[in-house]
């Protein structure tokens, strides 16, 4: 179906018929288990030789079919969904990393994936260092001969900065290694990190792919186009596997081989399944994806341009500003729109930001994006509280800083509400 334009392919993709039912929409498996025609049937599954459906943490069929849908959406070789969009980074690090063995990540990323990269992955023994993906030289000396991915974010949570990922990716390439592209922030309708050299990609599937807050997922993408037999790097790929007599994933199952091992040792290891009901909500979601997106970013757009004349704030983040350093990477990088998620310093600082948040009408106090309604949170005292200062000022998440997330509402009724609450904050 690639020939088809993304609005048909967010619907129609991995979405034919049921073939025993004929049931228009995909149904919600809601089983555990699967009967088998017999043993040889049975063996041959659990061998590899055949693709099927064995028990519910590997594989169901409503998950398959959204993994296949996201794969098709971002232009990807295959996919496996799973619980959460923290859940995906493990996924996508899993198959890559080892004991001694780091990642480079960017400073500018979510605060509880800095969390989790900095403390938690230190118990599989794994590292990772910090660099700002700006500074390309920093970067490349960051690399060195135990790093196994380079990770960032399309555009980072909270601050709307957008990654060179063209730039990145040809570094990454250089290094004969892979490039994990966070861009739950996007979508695959505003970007498309697989075109621009990305080798995987993550989502929060929690997010704009689902859209209402309903459902907590996340997904790995493949792009199926590393070669993870051109170095001895990546043994769980290209050496072969003992648990499954030697199976050596890449020679066997070519630009698929990173999708089954995460369903065959990821899924069957981790048990990071997702839920067969939520799978149904997200898909349901993205249908819509490409009219709501278009929405976030009008809106977005409209309240960052009143915020930023406004003298009761010191500046606002959003990319799709020309004020913004990082306005000549949209129409490289998102073309269509620089989403609808920022952050905007409030004069009076901390105190402000509590009263701001607390004033507010339209706009939902909660640790949550990509809803479709309007959401704000003060980072630095919620999300990002974990950190040090200077990690939520190098985050985008200071102390005088709020995150906004903007919703499909009408932009006149957001500005109004901010409007009244920021008279009520600054007064």
């Amino acid at each position: 179906m690639s020939d088809y334009k993304f609005d048909t392919l967010q619907i129609h993709a991995a979405a034919a018929p049921d073939p025993t039912t004929g049931a228009l929409q995909v149904p919600i498996y809601l089983t555990t288990a699967y009967a088998f025609k017999d043993a040889d049937h049975a063996a041959r599954l659990f061998n590899l030789e055949e693709v099927g459906y064995i028990y519910s943490r590997l594989t169901n069929p409503t998950v398959m079919k959204l993994a296949e849908k996201v794969a098709v959406l971002e232009g990807g070789a295959g996919g496996v969904a799973c619980s959460s969009g923290h859940a995906a980074q493990i996924m996508a690090l899993f198959p890559l990393m080892g004991p001694g063995l780091n990642v480079v990540a960017s400073t500018r990323l979510y605060g509880g994936t800095i969390t989790q990269f900095s403390q938690t992955i230190k118990r599989f023994g794994w590292s990772a260092k910090f660099v700002d993906f700006d500074d390309l030289d920093a970067l490349e000396e960051a690399i060195d001969e135990n790093t196994r991915a380079i990770f960032c974010e399309s555009i980072s949570n909270p601050g709307g900065y957008i990654t060179d990922i063209p730039a990145v990716a040809k570094l990454a390439d250089k290094a004969g290694l892979p490039l994990i592209v966070d861009n739950t922030l996007a979508t695959p309708y505003l970007c498309r990190p697989i075109e621009m050299g990305a080798t995987l990609v993550v989502h929060s599937l929690t997010k704009y792919m689902t859209g209402n807050g309903t459902v907590t997922g996340g997904c790995v993408i493949d792009s199926g186009k590393f070669d993870w037999s051109a170095s001895d790097k990546f043994p769980s790929l290209s050496a072969p596997e003992p648990a499954y007599h030697g199976l050596k994933f890449h020679e066997a199952l070519g630009p698929m081989a990173f999708t089954f091992h995460s369903i065959a040792v990821g899924l069957r290891d981790l048990g990071m399944t997702m839920n067969p009901q939520g799978a149904h909500y997200t898909m349901m979601g993205l249908e819509t994806l490409s009219l709501r997106m278009d929405k976030h970013v009008a809106n977005a757009k409209a309240v960052a341009e009143w915020l930023e004349k406004d003298p009761r704030i010191d500046f606002v983040t959003y990319a799709g500003l020309e004020s913004s350093p990082w306005h000549d990477r949209v129409a490289k990088v998102c073309p269509k729109g620089a989403g609808a998620l920022f952050t905007v310093a409030v004069k009076g600082g901390y105190e402000a930001c509590v009263k701001l948040v607390n004033n507010l009408k339209l706009f939902s106090h909660v640790a949550n994006l990509g809803d479709a309604r309007s959401l704000i949170i003060h980072s630095a005292s919620t999300t990002h509280r974990q950190l040090t200062e200077a990690q939520q000022i190098a985050a985008g998440a200071a102390p005088n800083v709020v995150r906004l997330s903007i919703g499909i509402e009408n932009a006149e009724d957001l500005i109004a509400d901010l409007d009244q609450a920021l008279t009520a904050a600054t007064a």
